[in-house]
């Protein structure tokens, strides 16, 4: 197998990855918390984690791929303080708490198949591992990491010698981020809820019996029970959002390795965040975000235009949202997929030189824009059509494009950057290429060339004229 390079947050640097077992890696993806639709930020994170995932399938290795379903427990504090995210979301559309996480968890799911991210193999909600949660904190009570105050049970961080080995942050600065949340009853502000006790009894709609009191588990106690259940002799991978890893990530390491004694997870990828372009994360607590909905389907923006726009921006790097970005995202994507439908519906072999290159770029920690910049070259090369589009679906593995798709209806598609118009025009396989290599001479600014290929454009019975979008291509008697 090729080695493939990622970044380690808990290394800060670049590792090459080398799985517990050689042929299985595990691979942990902390899911959404279903009080609510996800947002475009959200997704930019499981788009990041789909395509690590179709890397190392890409490499051939086998992928156990767990994703949790934050279903009760996440409160709206970051720690723990407030109120119950789910409970929440329930008072405020005057359904139950069960409801309300159901026809989220849904709602996520249809985002993810319109973003053609590939669902992981185990599914698993907290409120469906109540016991296993009471299990480990039960473990964690026997070693002495726990106490208990009025409102729960606590885990004493300062008990964790390496507590700040996630996030590099001094213990002092850690502390002072924890304290926004006062709670006089915690020994240190680090401090964290195992379980939180149901005050009064009854009043949550979500609560359980446990051995210190009717309540509910706490939001970070559920990956890492769920992680130890699922994936215990394979903690190769654990993903998501730089903004887990100074509290969440880090609370996970430290009850998991003081209950087990043992590592938890070797590597820790994270993925940067999706600004509103005002410097600003995208955020649901901020009510600053835009869904898959609002953002892209409402402007008939097709939702792999998004993911086109994320895999032009690496994972770790700070990404701006704006309309005109997923327009040119929609743009470039409807490019790419003429110029595939152009090579013909014969495949021939995939060209082992590209392929290489391509291994080479995914592998250097997920390398995606270079990726696209290596399929462009692909189609600039000399070698067959049907070799290139081989080659090209076979990086598609991994980009999730669905450039195979769109062939047989191509034709009714417009090309990069083309305006079409006229009674039921379908431009034939010989337009759409002419079309594309006019707009490609319009870029380099070859505009002899460009100047040609419009002729031989109206030639063939069109009219032609440049448009801010691109080209307008217009049958002729039919303005």
């Amino acid at each position: 197998m090729e080695k493939i390079y990622l970044y380690n947050t808990l290394s800060r640097c670049k590792e090459e990855f080398k799985p517990i077992d050689d042929k299985l890696v595990g691979l942990y993806t902390c899911g959404p918390t279903v009080y609510n639709f996800a947002h475009l930020g959200n997704l930019r994170t499981f788009l990041f984690e789909d395509l690590l995932k179709r890397t190392l399938v890409y490499n051939s290795y086998q992928v156990k791929h767990v994703m949790n379903i934050t279903d009760v427990g996440h409160l709206t504090g970051d720690m723990d303080m407030g109120e119950d995210k789910i409970e929440s979301g329930a008072r405020r559309e005057g359904k139950t708490a069960w409801d309300i996480a159901e026809f989220y968890t849904q709602a996520f799911l249809q985002d993810l198949n319109k973003l053609n991210i590939n669902f992981p193999d185990i599914w698993c909600k907290a409120s469906d591992h109540i016991k296993e949660q009471i299990d480990l904190i039960k473990e964690l009570e026997k070693k002495g990491y726990t106490y208990i105050t009025k409102d729960g049970v606590y885990f004493n961080t300062s008990l964790v010698s390496d507590y700040n080995k996630l996030s590099h942050l001094p213990l002092e600065e850690l502390k002072e981020g924890a304290r926004v949340e006062k709670n006089p009853e915690k020994k240190n502000p680090t401090d964290f809820a195992l379980w939180k006790f149901s005050l009064p009894v009854g009043l949550r709609q979500m609560e359980w019996k446990s051995p210190w009191g009717i309540g509910f588990p706490g939001w970070h106690l559920e990956c890492s029970a769920m992680s130890l259940k699922y994936l215990r002799n394979n903690l190769d991978i654990h993903c998501g959002g730089i903004d887990h890893i100074n509290i969440h990530h880090t609370n996970e390491i430290a009850q998991s390795e003081s209950a087990t004694g043992k590592k938890f997870f070797n590597y820790w990828l994270h993925g940067a965040f999706l600004n509103m372009g005002n410097g600003k994360k995208m955020a649901k607590s901020g009510k600053n975000f835009v869904t898959l909905k609002s953002a892209l389907e409402d402007k008939n923006i097709d939702p792999l235009a998004y993911r086109f726009a994320v895999c032009q921006v690496h994972y770790r790097k700070m990404m701006e949202y704006s309309l005109k970005s997923l327009q040119q995202g929609q743009n470039s994507l409807n490019n790419l997929r003429s110029a595939v439908a152009a090579l013909g519906e014969e495949l021939g072999e995939v060209d082992l030189n590209f392929q290489m290159k391509f291994k080479q770029v995914i592998n250097n920690d997920l390398n995606i824009p270079q990726a696209l910049a290596l399929l462009s070259q692909v189609l600039k090369s000399k070698i067959k059509d049907k070799d290139k589009k081989a080659t090209i679906l076979d990086f598609d593995r991994v980009l999730g494009l669905d450039l195979g798709k769109v062939e047989k209806k191509q034709e009714a598609i417009k090309p990069w950057g083309s305006k079409i118009e006229g009674f039921n025009l379908k431009l034939t396989k010989k337009i759409v290429e002419l079309l594309n290599k006019r707009e490609e001479a319009r870029l380099k600014k070859d505009w002899t060339r460009a100047d040609k290929l419009r002729e031989e454009i109206i030639s063939l019975g069109f009219t032609l004229e440049d448009i801010t979008e691109g080209q307008k291509i217009v049958v002729k008697n039919h303005e």
